[in-house]
């Protein structure tokens, strides 16, 4: 079979292919992201058939036993991750620079080499550089081995001669491939060199991580196609001046998408937070127009966070609508539902509306929250201190049941609430928990009376 090589213009946002040189790139806009790169193709040959010796079985015949996971003793990681790590599996954790990706995996790694030998192999960062890392953090297991090397031939063939039970790689974006000339970092080293990885990954049954950059707007960056390959793609959330971390899975065969992990930054390394909702509630004011508590739910676990509502005249000829943490559309749909249902004139007003604690909620049992924040800081008058509120609100103005509603009151009263508003549907059927008072409302309309009269 002849070989011979050509050069193509790959894009290094999505991936697209073009035999020229484009401007922009027509299938995800992005403008002077096309870069040649030399490939070696087959000419005049049939393609190559794999032989992998394996042959069809009936469904029925295939082993449905219960994965065996590997829980690393970080609980907040193990969460995330669906209760553990399952041999074979392959994770992609991504998130801005400097947020803590280094730091858990080298934390989990040290937990791993109790059990048997990791393989940490660093492809930005010296040895010793990690070393100094290792020892801030108190990490000092026996088994752990650290691999400074960025070429994944070197990396694949101390895994062959170590035969780790784990292996990180830091990060997949500086491992290039000799078989490829392109640069580290392109669409063709990251796909080649994650391909391979996970292939080693399925045949070995080795578990796999491996850190990716992110772009300005906080996705992996190369191709798209790195996120379909692995099988668990995990995202560090917060901001960099502020010592929280929120870990979310964006992609999990072997667990919930809804999970999330909360931990601090702290001089000895990510801690754990083992009751997010004090958390997020720690500095909330008192008596403070606008403020709302809502019981938000995160997979299986019920979280308390704060939305924060903030409405003034507007300056200029368009009002301002601007969110942080919650979807900017369904809050101006709810801002309608003030103006029509409710009578309150605010499609003339800014609003400004806050998920307190970097919380992302996502879920529409906050709507009945987000009217109640709306209205105190319409009207000027702060919601009780000691009242949660959960719901979801329809276009004429009714609140609808939501799930899991028992988990919640129980939450808002393990925290000292002692007043919940929910949907009269979902009231029928709860245990009202000691000191609890719980009213069912049927309209926000009715919501907004009992709270302000």
């Amino acid at each position: 079979m002849a070989i011979k090589q050509k050069n193509i213009f790959t894009c290094q946002q999505c991936g697209m292919q073009s035999p020229k040189w484009l401007g922009k790139c027509p299938d995800c806009g992005q403008w002077n992201s096309l870069v040649e790169e030399t490939v070696t193709v087959a000419k005049g040959g049939r393609p190559v058939e794999l032989a992998t010796g394996n042959e069809p079985v009936r469904l029925a015949e295939v082993a449905g036993a219960e994965e065996d996971r590997h829980r690393c003793g970080i609980g907040e990681f193990d969460r995330v991750l669906g209760g553990g790590v399952v041999p074979g599996s392959f994770t992609l954790i991504g998130g801005d620079p400097g947020i803590g990706k280094s730091t858990l995996l080298l934390q989990a790694a040290d937990r791993w080499a109790g059990i048997g030998p990791v393989l940490y192999a660093t492809a930005e960062e010296s040895a010793r550089q990690v070393k100094l890392r290792a020892e801030r953090l108190g990490v000092s297991a026996d088994d752990l081995y650290l691999l400074a090397e960025n070429t994944l031939e070197a990396i694949l063939e101390r895994v062959r001669q170590l035969k780790p039970g784990y292996l990180v790689v830091d990060s997949i974006q500086t491992v290039f491939t000799a078989a490829l000339e392109s640069a580290p970092g392109s669409v063709s080293q990251v796909r080649e060199c994650a391909g391979r990885l996970m292939h080693l990954a399925k045949n070995e049954g080795l578990p796999t991580f491996i850190v990716g950059h992110v772009t300005k707007d906080g996705s992996i960056a190369g191709p798209r196609m790195l996120e379909h390959m692995v099988d668990t793609v995990l995202y560090f959330e917060g901001d960099a001046g502020h010592p929280y971390r929120i870990l979310r899975a964006v992609k999990n065969r072997f667990g919930s998408t809804n999970e999330i992990g909360v931990f601090e930054m702290k001089d000895i390394g990510m801690t754990e937070v083992p009751n997010p909702s004090e958390l997020f509630l720690a500095e909330r004011p008192r008596d403070a127009a606008g403020s709302v508590v809502v019981p938000a739910m995160e997979g299986a676990r019920p979280i308390l966070v704060e939305l924060q509502a903030l409405v003034s005249g507007a300056a200029f000829g368009t009002p301002r609508r601007t969110t942080m943490g919650i979807d900017a559309n369904r809050v101006s749909l709810l801002v309608a539902v003030l103006e029509k249902k409710v009578g309150y004139a605010m499609l003339a007003q800014d609003i400004f509306l806050n998920v307190a604690g970097g919380v992302r909620l996502n879920e529409p049992a906050v709507d009945l929250g987000v009217i109640a924040a709306l209205a105190s800081s319409h009207l000027n008058r702060p919601v009780p201190q000691r009242t949660v509120l959960f719901g979801e609100v329809g276009l004429a103005g009714e609140v609808r049941a939501v799930s899991r509603p028992e988990l919640r009151v129980k939450e808002a009263a393990r925290l000292g609430f002692d007043q919940c508003l929910l949907p009269a549907n979902n009231l029928k059927s709860l245990d009202r928990p000691a000191g609890m008072e719980m009213i069912g409302v049927r309209t926000a309309e009715e919501a907004l009376q009992v709270l302000f009269g």
